[in-house]
């Protein structure tokens, strides 16, 4: 399972317990998205969990729409 290039997040485990005390074995999974985004002035896909993206930890790359639209040039 991936984890997250930011906050280093990734899989847990621990036990569910039944209610007559049971113990089973369950992991459980970060919500994880591969997106790109720019590190080190590079784009690169990377995987980063939804709480970094909704934080604004994440630096996404500008649209090519948008780099035309303003003049932009890439090198």
């Amino acid at each position: 399972m991936a984890k997250c290039v930011y906050c280093c997040k990734q899989q847990v485990s621990g036990n569910k317990v039944s209610h007559s005390n049971i113990k089973t074995r369950t992991k459980n999974n970060p919500n994880v998205q591969r997106l790109k985004a720019v590190l080190g002035g590079k784009t690169q896909r990377i995987w980063v969990c939804t709480r970094c993206i909704r934080s604004g930890k994440v630096t996404r790359p500008t649209p090519r729409s948008a780099q035309k639209r303003t003049g932009e040039a890439s090198a």
